[in-house]
């Protein structure tokens, strides 16, 4: 069974200023270190005159990957307090960099810490976070007498239809959350009289985007 688990869908960018330096936190999905590497290069690029460009990231739908640099500044200051800005919120397949600019103050060890948490915080902020949850595409053929309670049954659920055929029978793919998928099924047998075939198709994630059920 897929495990459910909390990543970024949109990435965003925050930023805080602390005595005089700028935090500017990147905020990025990611599926593979390669990804990573491609957004480091990029950010490195982009902000080619900053001091600092700190990073944490976690991969692998269990979290399995966590890995972190400091990038020169002292060590411990900067990306384990964005690592633990991560797991805290427990995300996964998600990148945090954080560019400094220097401001002329030295923050002090303490500071530091607290500054770069706070700008991944503020680039979470800015960005859509989701729950990716395990979920299946349920194949339903019914008769055009049944369709109308199945639609009834659909919608009370909130759940989306990827698809709809419509011949001598009505065929649909359903969007459903694996652990809802009995009861879903149990409810529409009974509100057809068990008219409707039901068959389980391939595994997918879901979430819920713009108040929408989609897979991701």
């Amino acid at each position: 069974m897929l495990p459910e688990y909390k990543t970024v869908y949109r990435g965003g960018e925050g930023e805080i200023t602390e005595k005089k330096s700028r935090f500017i936190a990147n905020v990025a999905p990611v599926a593979s270190e390669e990804e990573v590497l491609e957004l480091l290069e990029a950010a490195r690029k982009k902000y080619w005159d900053a001091r600092h460009n700190c990073f944490a990231y976690v991969i692998g739908e269990r979290g399995e990957l966590k890995r972190f640099s400091d990038d020169g500044e002292p060590n411990g200051t900067a990306g384990k307090p964005i690592l633990e800005v991560l797991t805290g919120e427990g995300l996964s397949n998600t990148l945090i960099v954080v560019t400094r600019y220097f401001g002329g103050t030295l923050l002090g060890t303490g500071g530091l810490v607290r500054a770069y948490g706070a700008a991944a915080k503020a680039g979470l902020a800015a960005s859509v976070v989701i729950s990716k949850l395990p979920g299946l595409k349920l194949h339903i053929t019914t008769d055009y007498t049944g369709l109308g309670k199945i639609q009834y049954i659909l919608g009370q659920r909130g759940l989306t239809v990827l698809d709809t055929v419509y011949t001598d029978k009505v065929e649909m793919v359903v969007l459903t959350p694996q652990k809802a998928t009995d009861a879903v099924k149990a409810e529409i047998t009974e509100g057809t009289n068990g008219q409707a075939v039901l068959e389980e198709g391939d595994s997918c994630y879901l979430a819920e985007i713009d108040g929408k059920m989609q897979m991701v």
